[in-house]
């Protein structure tokens, strides 16, 4: 299996499992590239290339086993043993993570939180214990977490990302309106609620440019291999 480098390959594959675990719920065993396509953004092509990353052939005509896609996937993104991640800031954001993360993956969870407010402080919050923002070195550590999540106000968000690098994190899911200043090996995406909310507003007053920009896509793509085989 060839490993995967790109960050839109990674978004892919995890969007791929999503729509595979549903179709699974569905009762179906097989899947088609053009079943995969049209909900991830993309051509039949481009899903063929992904699943062949994974190391796995369709049959002609028959598409793929799902059941041997999922397991490819798991193998490729999830770490072998359960993977932890802690919460930085225990407000209204951080509280709808810890709902929506709750029980979600087993492996992948939020370990502890951490908030600024003692009030908080050895309180379990959406099943997940929280601390004061002092303890979060020595339980990075002892935990050897990798992944930290920033959701705190601007002002001290680049106190926080410093904070956890230097206790050994090296994978940073920002929700701050800011670009971190970070070590290279330091991995960050930034979920900016606000900039997003604004280009969603802008579209909808301007539709006809998105339209042009979706023709320009759709004519771009036409020069690739259409032909769905296998899957």
């Amino acid at each position: 299996m060839t490993a995967i480098t790109s960050e839109k390959t990674v978004e892919r594959m995890s969007l791929y499992r999503r729509l595979l675990l549903r179709l699974r719920e569905e009762g179906h065993t097989v899947v088609f590239s053009h079943q995969l396509c049209v909900p991830a953004g993309v051509t039949p092509a481009q899903v063929r290339r992904d699943i062949m990353q994974l190391g796995c052939s369709g049959v002609p005509h028959a598409g793929y086993k799902i059941k041997e896609l999922l397991s490819a996937i798991a193998e490729t993104l999830d770490a072998p043993q359960s993977q932890r991640a802690v919460l930085v800031g225990v407000g209204h954001l951080g509280l709808a993570l810890l709902t929506h993360f709750s029980g979600r993956w087993r492996w992948l969870h939020i370990h502890a939180a951490f908030d600024v407010n003692p009030a908080k402080h050895g309180a379990i919050v959406r099943g997940c214990n929280c601390y004061g923002i002092e303890e979060l070195p020595r339980i990075v550590r002892e935990w050897r977490v990798q992944v930290g999540i920033i959701a705190v106000p601007v002002d001290t968000a680049q106190s926080v990302a410093t904070m956890l690098c230097e206790a050994g994190i090296t994978g940073l899911l920002n929700f701050a309106p800011l670009r971190l200043q970070v070590p290279d090996e330091v991995y960050v995406e930034n979920v900016d609620l606000t900039t997003s909310f604004e280009k969603v507003a802008y579209f909808a007053r301007h539709p006809a440019r998105l339209a042009n920009d979706k023709s320009a896509e759709r004519d771009a793509a036409l020069g690739e291999n259409q032909a769905d085989v296998p899957g």
